[in-house]
């Protein structure tokens, strides 16, 4: 490691994020940027839901759920803006990693986010190792290019058994390194980790140096940093209600950190963004309903108002 964590992490404040503006809304919905979501199992659809919606909530133009066939056309119901493709599944309905339908999708998004209700962690790995030989088979190079120019293609976000199935993965991660862009709760960081979290900002900077990744953990984002980087490498959210522990919150901040990402943001504005978004969220909520008690799906709503808010 570089020795950044004997170094405070920069307080991400709305001071901070004016002075570091999100790209001007585009002229149609293609210049906002698409977003591919691949989870949602015959048991947790819901999961690819809230973080799609929150990835257009964000200001995503275009969104994608790539889910278990079984449940594709009542997501697509449910989201009517969305594209609902169905995946194989197993009996159970767990989403199989086959990318032959996904194929044309995964060219074309400008951020892929993998993980949202994804409920088998062995097929999750199978299902993450298909992604990185599909791109190792095409030179590492994806042809849709991230959004702001860095190399080999769509951005990557991973959360949920995702994160648990990098792990096995770590030598195999060359084609997504400097695009990818991780959100484990603690419990998820001591996975990546091999042992229990002692130090979070020590350990999330260690995960973000291992796994060459932006991480958003528990309120610290941290980028991978080197001789030649440009800026500071870990960043401490100032907001945020203990009601944000709740079921599918997490999904929440993957997708509009996804949604923030595809827009042209690099992956550490994206998530200092999207992490702050959501915990300014679970404030306005909090400050309205009571600090418990309000629902992840109704994070997402908070979002465009809260990003005007920070725009003027």
């Amino acid at each position: 490691m570089s020795g950044r964590s004997d170094s405070s992490p920069v307080p991400v404040t709305p001071s901070l994020l004016r002075d570091w503006r999100l790209p001007a809304p585009g002229a149609d919905k293609y210049s906002r940027g698409s977003v591919l979501v691949v989870g949602g199992a015959r048991s947790t659809p819901g999961a690819a839901l809230l973080a799609g919606v929150s990835a257009l909530r964000a200001g995503a133009g275009k969104l994608t759920l790539a889910v278990a066939g079984s449940v594709a056309v009542q997501l697509g119901v449910a989201v009517p803006e969305c594209g609902a493709i169905a995946m194989p599944e197993t009996s159970g309905g767990s989403v199989k990693a086959e990318l032959d339908g996904i194929s044309s999708y995964l060219d074309r998004a400008d951020t892929v986010l993998v993980g949202p209700g994804l409920d088998d962690p062995d097929l999750a790995g199978e299902l993450l190792q298909a992604l990185l030989s599909r791109e190792a088979g095409r030179g590492g190079d994806g042809t849709s290019g991230a959004s702001d120019g860095s190399q080999g293609g769509p951005a990557v976000v991973l959360d949920a058994y995702a994160l648990a199935a990098l792990v096995h993965l770590e030598d195999q991660l060359d084609p997504w390194r400097g695009r990818l862009i991780l959100t484990p709760n603690p419990t998820e960081a001591a996975i990546l980790l091999g042992r229990d979290v002692a130090d979070l900002e020590r350990d999330v900077a260690g995960i973000s140096e291992r796994f060459g990744a932006v991480v958003s953990c528990q309120g610290l984002v941290s980028k991978p940093t080197g001789p030649d980087a440009d800026g500071p490498g870990l960043w401490k959210i100032t907001t945020g209600y203990g009601g944000l522990g709740t079921s599918g919150s997490g999904d929440v901040l993957a997708g509009a950190i996804a949604g923030l990402r595809a827009r042209g943001t690099t992956c550490a504005q994206a998530a200092c963004w999207g992490t702050h978004l959501h915990a300014a969220a679970a404030d306005r909520l909090a400050s309205r309903m009571g600090p418990l008690g309000f629902l992840a799906r109704e994070l997402a709503d908070e979002l465009p108002a809260l990003m005007l808010e920070l725009s003027v």
